[in-house]
């Protein structure tokens, strides 16, 4: 290949690798105030709060849940800027305690914070979820057993049409198909009841 033709590619090669670095967004919350929400993020249920977390994968802060609510509660953070329909969608998260419940998972396609799809690991369960909330009420459609251990866990989803695929750790636990939620929708973080849970390195990408 001539010089010339080489660097042509090269630079095609590079600006798309430079698109698709600027179709990915991360919220690492480091820029945020300790104490009060992360910016952009709507506290739909719950207690959302920044703190200082010297154990965070991108120090120094993580989004933290402190509410003890009714194990009833689903504890909510949508990210008011987002629109998403395919997409691919991660967060980092840590179980710090709980007695009814634990963990947390993401949210995507939210209409609203009755409305919307969630996969949760809960460390108390040993189980790892995929649920639709449809006005409030939760129902599952695929379940997978999970050994807890502590630490920080990567939560992975991808949902292209209908089809949904979520990874614990970068293995795939669970894939379903459900068209309930068929239009873009807000990205988020969730827990029940009195998980208080922490998260970190939000990403998504996808229209």
């Amino acid at each position: 290949m001539k010089k010339g033709l080489f660097v042509v590619v090269w630079l095609l090669l590079l600006s798309t690798v430079l698109i698709a670095q600027e179709g990915k967004k991360i919220w690492n919350f480091d820029s945020d105030k300790p104490g009060s929400i992360a910016k952009g993020f709507t506290n739909e249920v719950g207690d959302w709060t920044v703190v200082t977390d010297p154990t965070s994968p991108s120090q120094p802060h993580a989004l933290a849940q402190l509410a003890k609510s009714s194990g009833s509660t689903f504890n909510l953070t949508l990210v008011g800027d987002t629109g998403y329909k395919d997409l691919e969608v991660s967060v980092k998260m840590k179980a710090i305690a709980g007695r009814t419940d634990q963990g947390g998972g993401l949210v995507w396609r939210a209409k609203d914070a009755r409305n919307y799809y969630v996969a949760r690991h809960n460390p108390l369960e040993d189980n790892y979820n995929l649920y639709k909330v449809v006005q409030g009420r939760r129902s599952e459609l695929k379940g997978a057993t999970v050994k807890a251990s502590e630490g920080w866990h990567l939560l992975t989803v991808s949902m292209k049409g209908d089809y949904i695929e979520c990874f614990l750790d970068g293995k795939k636990y669970l894939d379903a198909r459900d068209s309930t939620f068929r239009e873009s929708g807000k990205i988020g973080l969730w827990s029940k009841a009195d998980a208080q849970s922490r998260f970190d390195d939000l990403t998504a990408t996808g229209k």
